[in-house]
């Protein structure tokens, strides 16, 4: 996995401008110490403070761009960041090449940059796997633990006599060991004047935690038989009768789940960059001396020949010397008509050899491929990605330093009236707990785990509560032709005979002959046939006639299929009406194969990416939500607009590439236009990480789904509006619940800094905030798909 590159450019003087400034660098960091979006922002606020630096920092990925002039340099930055309270380092450099190739007993070894690169990966993946299997551990242990302590407070007869030591026994560990990343954040964000909502988890829980203490070591709160009266009186008190280890355990709890969550769908973030390079060959057959010698992949040089057998992946970019076949380059153009290659063409590595035997010189290794350049261009989309500040994140920037601001204030208020120092505590105490939003810890996971739930059920999976804020917003849909609109394989469309001449003895015949060859085009013509008339018959004295077609006999007919022109050396000329049928398919895009038999040229075979037949009605569903559709493909014009006239799509964007996708999806981003984009293949990995709502369809590669937002389990393009319409009810119902939550919380806090809040009072009222928001979530559970027979 490459985790990004470093490009420090020169800063020479003689490098500098006529002004004496050196151009600008650029550095990716790596950012460790974020617990939340509010993270991002600080430190990408503070670099952004340094004179001549300009800095993006992304708290899904990790990682901070940042362009920087001057004297600085990237020690200078890491410095910076420490400074605020986070760690940074640079990522390692790919070790270089060791120049010639070690040619030995059979050996060919070359210390590449990809197993460095796949070392970082793997590294990188083991850490991001402990810090997952951690936050795992600390909810499973914590719910286990919180669970009879919520029981045991909220239940009065459930309360025997020493109910409460026991309580203090499991809360204990989940205070104290579970909140270890709520405290530790807490005090880095002391040391350095911030607060976040680690900062109100933690006083919140470690106030309630040592008031509890207080209660039962001090107070009456731990005498035998203690209980907590049903009582829903507004009254002082001294609170030195009452324990808050519930409200303690439970936000912890809540929270905990939250984050493992977020720590879930984060780890995500490198999958596409992993599963791109997944895609390359591993092994080689490296010719030397005239003998095949299988090598790792990784260990090729520039100039070495090897060979590509049919069905075999492609190892590197190269230039066929020997051999000629088709090449399934979908993966990278999304062309669904392989293409036809021989001595002297270009091949790119990854793509898969669906003919004869080739025999390739490698002319790009490593990072240089274009597979490498595809992995580079997904990391530079997923990294340019602004930061989601979440919604609790930023009305915590403002609602932390007041809740702390108004238990400091009740303090001094009720200490300076007089008031005994326990009824003065018990009041700041009480405003810290009641602030610490219990139910806000509920919000988001659980209207996430409903909606995704939901979802799931309908064949949509959505990866995180990030995703969910675009879905608002969307307002362009681009789509991908390939896998999307289309099935993305060649199928039989039509068939048009002479007259006189039987439609299913064509479909025996041309289906029996081209069942012989492996080519994609004769694959599908057998598939056809086979479909329609059954058992194919064997074919005898078959031939494949390079670049023109196949011929052979089969029950006694010698039958020839390929180009018009082959049937031409058979003395086989189309008439007026199959000359026509070729012309009206080769105008649409589409493949017409000339079949004759007996002398005679008696069929056309018309052969197509065939639409989907639910495409036409998923364009209609997306226009209903007042998306705007686009057509992006790396097929030619005609069939593209073929193709939208079809499903009803006006605009169309054809014959484009990899990063040709992401220059339109960042064209239609800078025109303003909040950009979803459907895919299916490698091609199109990258623009859908560039765009605002990636959606991948669930038949597609590994690549694409992971480098995605949304994923389409069907295949069926109407789930795309299933998608956006569940995304955004369930963004609808967070944004409910955090009204809730934090509405609670405001009403709350004055009746807490007056020193009424009866502790049964405050438990009645954060149920009641946690199960609005529990029955607000629930209601996903009756989400329905526009599409019944689904």
């Amino acid at each position: 996995m490459t985790t990004g590159t470093q490009n420090e450019e020169a800063t020479a003087p003689d490098a500098a401008g006529s002004n004496g400034v050196a151009p600008a660098s650029q550095v990716e960091l790596t950012i460790g110490g974020m617990t939340c979006a509010s993270c991002a922002a600080r430190i990408e606020k503070k670099l952004n403070k340094v004179d001549g630096v300009t800095a993006s920092v992304n708290f899904a990925t990790e990682k901070a761009k940042v362009e920087y002039a001057g004297d600085l340099a990237p020690e200078d930055l890491i410095a910076v960041v420490e400074q605020t309270g986070y760690q940074a380092s640079l990522p390692p450099k790919p070790e270089a090449a060791r120049g010639e190739a070690i040619r030995a007993g059979g050996e060919h070894h070359v210390d590449g940059e990809r197993p460095a690169d796949g070392e970082h990966s793997a590294h990188g993946e083991d850490e991001h796997g402990r810090e997952l299997q951690s936050l795992r551990s600390r909810v499973i242990i914590s719910a286990i633990l919180s669970a009879p302590v919520i029981a045991l407070a909220m239940f009065s007869a459930l309360q025997f006599d020493y109910w409460q030591w026991l309580s203090l026994t499991l809360a204990a560990p989940v205070v104290v060991w579970a909140g270890l990343p709520f405290h530790r954040a807490a005090w880095t964000n002391l040391k350095h004047g911030a607060a976040t909502m680690d900062t109100l988890i933690s006083m919140g829980t470690t106030a309630a935690m040592l008031w509890s203490l207080y209660a039962l070591f001090f107070g009456t709160a731990g005498e035998p038989g203690m209980t907590h009266p049903f009582e829903l009186t507004i009254a002082r008190m001294d609170g030195s009768s009452n324990i808050y280890l519930e409200v303690a355990t439970g936000v912890i709890t809540f929270i905990l789940l939250g984050r493992y969550f977020e720590a879930r769908s984060k780890r995500r973030a490198g999958a596409a960059l992993r599963a791109l390079l997944e895609l390359g060959a591993k092994e080689v057959s490296l010719l030397r001396d005239g003998r095949e010698v299988r090598i790792p992949a990784a260990e090729l040089a520039v100039d070495d020949a090897f060979v590509v057998r049919p069905g075999e992946k492609i190892a590197t970019d190269g230039v066929i010397v020997e051999g000629s076949s088709a090449v399934d380059e979908s993966m990278l153009t999304g062309e669904s008509v392989p293409v036809e290659v021989g001595l002297g063409d270009r091949v790119v590595g990854a793509t898969v050899n669906a003919g004869g035997r080739l025999v390739v010189r490698a002319t790009r290794i490593g990072n240089d491929t274009q597979l490498a350049q595809m992995a580079k261009l997904v990391e530079d989309a997923q990294t340019g990605k602004a930061a989601v500040q979440r919604l609790a994140d930023r009305v915590a920037g403002v609602f932390v330093p007041i809740a702390i601001a108004i238990a400091v204030a009740a303090l001094g208020f009720w200490l300076g009236t007089g008031d005994p120092p326990a009824a003065a505590f018990t009041a700041a105490v009480a405003v810290l707990i009641i602030a610490c939003p219990c139910a806000l810890g509920l919000a988001t996971p659980l209207a996430l785990m409903v909606g995704t739930g939901r979802g799931a059920q309908i064949g949509v999976l959505i990866k995180g509560p990030e995703v969910l804020e675009s879905t608002r917003k969307v307002d362009t849909i681009v789509l991908d032709k390939t896998g999307t609109v289309t099935t993305g394989q060649m199928t039989l469309v039509d068939v048009v005979v002479s007259d006189g001449t039987d439609k299913d003895e064509a479909l025996r015949l041309a289906g029996a002959l081209e069942n012989a060859s492996e080519h994609p085009i004769a694959q599908a013509i057998a598939r056809g046939a086979s479909e329609i008339v059954g058992e194919l018959a064997p074919t005898e004295s078959f031939e494949n006639v390079e670049g023109m077609g196949v011929q052979g006999i089969i029950d006694g007919h010698a039958v020839v299929a390929g180009r018009e022109s082959l049937l031409a050396d058979w003395a086989q000329h189309l008439d007026p009406a199959l000359k026509e049928a070729k012309a009206v398919a080769e105008r649409e895009g589409k493949t017409a194969i000339a079949v004759g038999w007996d002398g005679a040229a008696r069929a056309v075979l018309v052969i197509a990416d065939a639409i989907k037949p639910t495409s036409k009605e998923a364009i209609g569903q997306l226009r209903a939500l007042g998306l705007k559709p686009i057509l992006l493909t790396g097929d030619n014009e005609t069939v593209a607009r073929s193709v939208a006239a079809e499903v009803g799509i006006d605009d169309v964007v054809a014959e484009v590439l990899p990063k040709d996708k992401v220059d339109v999806v960042r064209r239609l981003q800078g025109d303003g236009a909040v950009v979803a984009m459907v895919g299916d293949g490698v091609n199109d990995a990258a623009a859908l990480a560039q765009a605002d709502l990636g959606l991948a369809m669930g038949t597609g590669t590994d690549v694409a789904i992971e480098a995605s937002d949304l994923t389409l389990v069907r295949g069926d393009l109407r789930a795309a509006a299933d998608a956006i319409r569940l995304s955004r009810r369930t963004l609808s119902t967070i944004k409910t619940n955090l009204a809730w939550a934090f509405g609670y919380n405001t009403l709350a806090i004055p009746i807490a800094a007056a020193g009424l809040l009866n502790p049964m009072l405050a438990g009645a009222a954060m149920a009641f905030s946690s199960v609005s928001v529990v029955g607000n979530s629930l209601r996903l559970q009756r989400f329905t798909s526009a599409n019944q027979d689904h």
